[in-house]
């Protein structure tokens, strides 16, 4: 069964972060990706630019118009995800927990099942 594991950002956590503590971050999500990729659960992982360079497409009074957004009104924004194929999802939060974000107070993983999928071509 297939989950994504979302990654939480809170970017003032982030700015008081140490260089060690970044260092850290940099090498465990490099070892979970090859930890996942050798027991074959890993599907994919993306990390995704910050809110401030996103743009909304929504309903407007004469069709689908853009505006920059998202301007959620939050201090944590999606920073990427994980895609993994596991077991159940039991072993999917074993895994979001070695995650080094699970691990950094402010910062947060959520596990959610994929429900629907289209591999695409290819």
């Amino acid at each position: 069964m297939k989950y994504v594991i979302l990654m939480q950002v809170d970017p003032a956590v982030l700015e008081n972060l140490t260089e060690e503590q970044q260092q850290q971050i940099g090498e465990g999500h490099g070892a979970f990706m090859a930890e996942t990729k050798e027991s074959g659960e890993f599907v994919a992982t993306q990390a995704l630019a910050d809110p401030s360079r996103s743009k909304v497409v929504r309903s407007g009074a004469d069709g689908p118009e853009v505006t920059d957004g998202p301007f959620v009104e939050s201090k944590e924004y999606l920073g990427g995800f994980y895609l993994v194929d596991v077991a159940d999802e039991g072993r999917a939060l074993e895994l979001a927990k070695r995650i080094p974000d699970a691990g950094i107070p402010g910062l947060a993983l959520e596990v959610r099942p994929v429900m629907f999928a289209d591999p695409g071509e290819g």
